[in-house]
């Protein structure tokens, strides 16, 4: 994973830490609809905040919300970076990065192998 790992402050006995990775998007269409809406499911899933910045951005979007995420029209090719903030941020990010490289699992989907 690269970016960086910053460890803060314990709370309710986990720690919370600040990580971000980048990942190139390889999926044939991109973020359409169905991978956008697997994205932010399991970004809802985790308990810390989660951003995403579209090749090189400085404007970073709610990682969360399929609206943001599908608005960035978010093509195949996109270089994506992906932060997050709170408990459990390097486990979101671990994940987030291995769906977008798994192309969000919809080869399995439709009986397709990669």
């Amino acid at each position: 994973m690269s970016g960086g790992l910053r460890i803060g402050s314990r709370e309710a006995g986990q720690v919370q830490t600040s990580c971000q990775t980048e990942v190139e998007v390889k999926h044939g269409v991109g973020l359409h609809a169905r991978p956008s809406v697997t994205f932010t499911r399991l970004a809802k899933s985790f308990p810390c905040s989660i951003e995403v910045a579209v090749n090189g951005s400085d404007i970073w979007l709610n990682g969360k919300s399929i609206i943001k995420i599908m608005g960035a029209r978010i093509r195949k090719g996109s270089l994506l970076k992906i932060r997050a903030d709170g408990i459990l941020a390097e486990e979101a990010i671990r994940a987030l990065k291995e769906l977008v490289e798994r192309n969000f699992d919809e080869e399995k989907r439709h009986g397709r192998t990669v």
